[in-house]
């Protein structure tokens, strides 16, 4: 249930286009959403929408779709036009599919049932304006970001031209800018500084060339440091959006070098590194006569180590298996005579595995809080589940897993209500959380607890527990344990099938 304290905390920054051809439906709804927002402006139609919304601004628009003059649907389309990124919610009868299929389509952010149910309601309002309002504060820390960029580039080009032989500590200072954010990054970076050395080396390049690409692999990543912790530091797939601005860091590194006169020359290896040589990569996609000739060499070293490193989704593929991809790359992604070098010079290569993306600290344990941990119960969500099963299939931690479904508990909910619902769920959480330690517990599907382990958990004096905190009450657990020796499950989705 959404605090609606907590949402009008949210909500009061926001202005809200409202669309209504039903009188009665506009002033219940009007007045209600202005206990909430900014400003509220209602309109009786899509035509008086479409004119409202081009002579101000608004950050949200809610609209009928069944509507006289000119459609919810058309006006949405009208409106995609001006602002691409406009939020959207939507109010619709259980009557209206062909309308919900259009808006779809159209891509809104949420839709609303009527009659409203005020619950649901809430929750959309919630959801849409937490949305806008992260979206804001990324804005304004990237600007942040940006400024403090332009700040280090002004004094870093003042130091250059005092202290040129301030070089070394300069190089080092601005690595540790990338390690205090992300410590996985900042092992990248050394290891791709190496590899590209390796490998031009290996093509006979001069020592001072030698010394310039690794220089470049050190700096290579540096433009991350404009890019907001909620996408840097994210443990799990990006979405578009964020990969949008995860991308971006090739030009604020160029950039950024550029203005250094003692970093000038490694600028255009920086810029270069995520290019393709049939002009599929970023940020220009230009093809391979026209990439930075390092920069063939440190794209293949970034992508090598990628390929060998453990990552939250994928697993890392041995020396022998890496090559193999990147020979079938040979002359698309990569260049073919830095391919061939490559193959001579990372064949002894000896790869670290225990590097990968698992928190290690306790900063990053708190890092992977923030995105993995359910709120109600301070377990471990879903989406994390997902992480570990992955993790689990090439890496047998765990070789058992149990399921403590709660039976008849969306009834339980429905006569005494969510509060009591959540005490219940809290509870056994914290019984189970008695095993957090050796094991791995986890809250799935709103009303079920998957933990996993070696066997050794007692889980019918788990469930004995459990009986006990659900005695005053009709609601039932059952266990189910599944051996992940023998059944192959690597995601939450097999695990819901099975």
């Amino acid at each position: 249930m959404i605090n609606l304290k907590e949402l009008r905390s949210i909500a009061k920054n926001f202005k809200v286009l409202y669309v209504e051809d039903d009188l009665a439906v506009q002033k219940v709804m009007a007045a209600y959403l202005q206990q909430l927002f900014l400003d509220v402006q209602s309109a009786n139609d899509g035509v008086d929408g479409l004119s409202a919304y081009k002579s101000a601004h608004f950050d949200i628009v809610i609209t009928d779709l069944s509507m006289p003059k000119m459609n919810g649907i058309e006006m949405l389309k009208r409106i995609r036009q001006i602002h691409p990124e406009q939020a959207i919610l939507i109010t619709t009868a259980h009557n209206e599919p062909e309308y919900m299929i259009e808006a779809i389509k159209i891509g809104v952010d949420g839709y609303i049932i009527k009659p409203f149910d005020y619950e649901q309601l809430n929750y959309e309002l919630f959801k849409i304006s937490e949305k806008l309002e992260k979206f804001e504060e990324n804005e304004a820390y990237k600007k942040q970001l940006q400024r403090m960029v332009e700040q280090k580039t002004s004094e870093l080009n003042a130091l250059m031209l005092s202290q040129k032989d301030n070089y070394e500590r300069t190089l080092l200072a601005m690595v540790e800018m990338i390690e205090e954010r992300d410590t996985y990054t900042a092992g990248h970076s050394q290891r791709v500084a190496t590899y590209s050395k390796m490998i031009a080396k290996e093509m006979s390049y001069s020592d001072e060339v030698c010394d310039k690409i690794y220089r470049a692999g050190i700096l290579h990543d540096i433009g991350k440091v404009a890019t907001p912790d909620v996408v840097l530091l994210k443990p799990g797939r990006l979405s578009d959006l964020e990969y949008k601005l995860i991308k971006e860091h090739v030009d604020v590194g160029y950039r950024l070098l550029q203005n250094i006169p003692m970093f000038k020359e490694l600028a255009e290896i920086v810029r270069d590194h995520h290019e393709r040589c049939d002009g599929s990569g970023y940020p220009r996609g230009i093809t391979a006569k026209e990439i930075h000739p390092l920069a063939k060499i440190m794209m293949l070293a970034d992508t090598f180590d990628a390929m060998t490193t453990n990552r939250i989704y994928k697993g890392r593929k041995d020396v022998k298996a890496a090559f193999a991809e990147i020979l079938s790359l040979k002359g698309t992604q990569f260049d073919e005579t830095v391919v061939e070098a490559a193959l001579k010079a990372l064949k002894k290569v000896k790869i670290n595995q225990n590097i990968n993306q698992l928190p290690h600290t306790d900063i990053e344990k708190e890092r992977f809080a923030y995105f993995y941990k359910d709120r109600l119960t301070d377990l471990y969500n879903q989406s994390y589940l997902d992480v570990v099963l992955v993790q689990n299939s090439y890496d047998l931690k765990y070789n058992a897993l149990h399921i403590f479904k709660l039976k008849k508990f969306s009834k339980y909910n429905e006569e005494y209500g969510w509060k009591n619902g959540d005490v219940i769920l809290k509870g056994i959480a914290d019984i189970l959380r008695i095993c957090f330690e050796p094991y791995a517990v986890f809250r799935i599907f709103g009303d079920d607890f998957v933990l996993l382990d070696n066997g050794e958990c007692d889980t019918a004096k788990i469930e004995k527990n459990i009986v006990q905190i659900l005695k005053e009450t009709t609601i039932q657990v059952r266990t189910v344990s599944v051996s992940l020796t023998e059944e192959k499950i690597i995601s939450v989705d097999d695990l819901e099938k099975l």
